[in-house]
């Protein structure tokens, strides 16, 4: 009995001390680091603009590109003409109403819903000068040709509205500004804003159902 002891210790031995009689677990890659968004900068595509955040006063883009009638920036430019020529092939089609605007234009704009609706109806549909996703240049209105529900909630009804709504985020659009997240964003329910942030994002909002502020990890913002 003590020699088959010896035996299997020095067996044992043999087989731990023996190079390469054992693999040694694989170790792991370390996870790959998160994308860190440039939500900061005005140049950037996610670039987060609200009642919290404003642009500097005199930010304009440089790279600015006719989008069927109003300026965008240009990768925002080519992806609006992309998604209208598309949807005009299934049928939809939409018109561009607004796309950049200065802080000056901006500044009227406020002032003149101020004037019309009074100030607390005014933060609730218009931004402040500065506050504007406008300025970005990757913001754009969009609306009927015919002119039906403009810049109203009842564009998302509308042939046009209900097609970007399912579609947008393929081309880098989200709707900006969706129903119930006014608490978020702090601007009612805006069917017709679309930003465009590029299609990964966009996909990923879309998908989550995610406003951009939720996107990037900031706080609502829903006052000045």
């Amino acid at each position: 009995m003590r020699t088959v002891i010896v035996c299997v210790f020095l067996g044992l031995v043999i087989y731990l001390l023996w190079p390469g009689s054992k693999e040694l677990p694989a170790q792991s890659a370390p996870p790959a680091a998160a994308a860190v968004l440039d939500f900061d900068s005005p140049d950037s595509t996610v670039a987060v603009v609200n009642k919290q955040r404003p642009l500097p006063a005199d930010y304009v883009p440089q790279d600015l590109s006719d989008a069927g009638g109003v300026p965008l920036r240009a990768e925002a430019a080519e992806a609006y003409r992309q998604m209208t020529a598309e949807a005009a092939a299934t049928g939809v089609f939409m018109s561009a109403v607004s796309g950049f605007r200065t802080g000056d234009e901006q500044d009227h704009l406020y002032v003149s819903y101020t004037g019309s609706f009074g100030q607390e109806e005014a933060d609730a549909i218009s931004a402040r000068p500065g506050h504007s996703e406008h300025q970005t240049g990757l913001a754009v209105d969009i609306a009927n040709p015919d002119g039906t529900c403009a810049l109203e909630a009842c564009f998302a009804e509308t042939l046009a509205g209900s097609w970007v709504a399912s579609n947008a985020q393929h081309y880098g659009f989200i709707i900006r500004y969706p129903a119930g997240a006014e608490h978020l964003t702090g601007y009612a329910h805006e069917p017709w804003h679309l930003r465009y942030v590029g299609t990964e994002h966009a996909r990923t909002m879309h998908d989550a159902g995610t406003t951009l502020e939720e996107f990037v990890g900031l706080p609502a913002a829903p006052g000045y």
